[in-house]
């Protein structure tokens, strides 16, 4: 009933800049808290940047001052820009919501992930 689909991935020069976007669809009443994680070949999946509601967010320290995690309310959307690549920032990039659907009018609170998109950074 929830889909979060991600785009803008690809491969980028180190030092060059990336914008993802993770767009929510189906039967989506509100979402809640976004965030975008990151898997690396062989690492574990990590939190990249998590922003709430009320736009405040949080960010794992190896891209602070480099990554902007952003949202649009109204279009249910996450953004995550990137500046600055390095090629340890090379992982899939997974967008994770909080999703508020309607059930016979009744608020549901589900999380969900997105499919994930590739970025890569050459060196």
């Amino acid at each position: 009933q929830v889909q979060l689909v991600e785009s803008g991935g690809g491969l980028v020069q180190a030092g060059g800049s990336l914008r993802l976007s993770c767009v929510s669809s189906g039967k989506v009443f509100r979402a809640t808290e976004m965030a975008w994680y990151r898997q690396a070949p062989g690492k574990q999946r990590e939190v990249v940047a998590v922003i709430a509601t009320d736009g405040s967010t949080t960010y794992v320290d190896s891209v602070k001052g480099r990554f902007t995690i952003s949202r649009d309310n109204a279009k249910n959307t996450a953004y995550l820009q990137m500046n600055g690549l390095k090629p340890e920032d090379t992982a899939v990039y997974y967008c994770n919501a909080r999703i508020i659907v309607l059930i016979d009018s009744a608020p549901d609170e589900h999380t969900y992930w997105g499919q994930g998109t590739q970025v890569t950074v050459s060196s």
